[in-house]
C-alpha cells in the first residue's frame, strides 16, 4: 500500500499545526487509496545542519540524521503542513528538508498551509521551488486556511467546509502521482 507522510512542519510552542495535521490525518484516514502519517518534526529534535558531507552522498555521520533519513526513506508521498512565517515557511522545515536529498526523490508532495494575509500561499510557493530543488513533484492543487476565517480567535481550528473538497482532491493528486513515481524510486 502506497504511504503518505504527513509533515508537520513547524516546531514552535503554541503552535496550531497540530489541530491542522491531526484534519488532515482524519480525512485522509477514511481513504482506502493510501496509508496515511504524521510525521511531526517536534518528534527529531534536529538541530541546525550539522552533516559534514553534502545530502547528496547520502552517507550521514549523526544518528539523528539517520533516523529521519530512515522516516523519509520509508514513505512514498508527502502532504505538508505548514504556516507561513514572514512570507515564507518555518527554519525548523527548512531546516529539515535541507537534512536529506536522496529520500525526496521521486515522490510526490502536496500542501496544506495556514496564515493571516494570503492564507499560507507564500509559504507554498516557497516549499514548490525547494521541491524541484530536491526533484520532489509537487501537485497542483493545495489548501490554504485563514487565520481569520479557519480559526476561531486565531487558535482553535473550524475549518470552512469548503476546504474539504479542496483537501480530497489534493490527496487523490498525492497518490496518483506518488503511485505513478513508483517505477523510478525501484529503478
Amino acid at each position: 500500500m502506497t504511504r503518505i507522510g504527513i509533515i508537520l512542519g513547524t516546531t514552535r510552542p503554541g503552535r496550531v499545526g497540530p489541530q491542522v495535521a491531526q484534519w488532515v490525518e482524519k480525512t485522509a484516514g477514511a481513504r482506502e487509496d493510501a496509508d496515511f502519517e504524521l510525521v511531526d518534526l517536534a518528534d527529531y529534535d534536529l538541530p541546525l545542519f550539522d552533516e559534514p558531507r553534502s545530502p547528496l552522498m547520502g552517507a550521514y555521520e549523526h544518528a539523528h540524521t539517520r533516523a529521519w533519513s530512515a522516516r523519509v526513506a520509508e514513505l512514498d508521498g508527502f502532504v505538508f503542513v505548514t504556516p507561513e512565517y514572514n512570507r515564507s515557511i518555518p527554519s525548523a522545515l527548512k531546516n529539515a528538508i535541507d537534512f536529506l536529498y536522496g529520500e525526496w526523490n521521486n515522490k510526490a508532495a502536496g500542501f496544506v498551509a495556514y496564515g493571516s494575509n494570503v492564507s499560507g500561499a507564500r509559504a507554498v510557493e516557497h516549499l514548490r521551488l525547494i521541491a524541484g530543488a530536491l526533484q520532489l513533484a509537487t501537485v497542483r492543487t493545495q489548501v490554504n486556511l485563514s487565520l481569520v476565517t479557519d480559526f476561531e480567535k486565531f487558535t482553535t481550528f473550524e475549518p470552512a467546509a469548503r476546504h474539504d473538497d479542496a483537501l480530497q482532491q489534493m490527496l487523490t493528486e498525492v497518490i496518483a502521482w506518488t503511485n505513478a513515481l513508483a517505477p523510478l524510486r525501484q529503478a
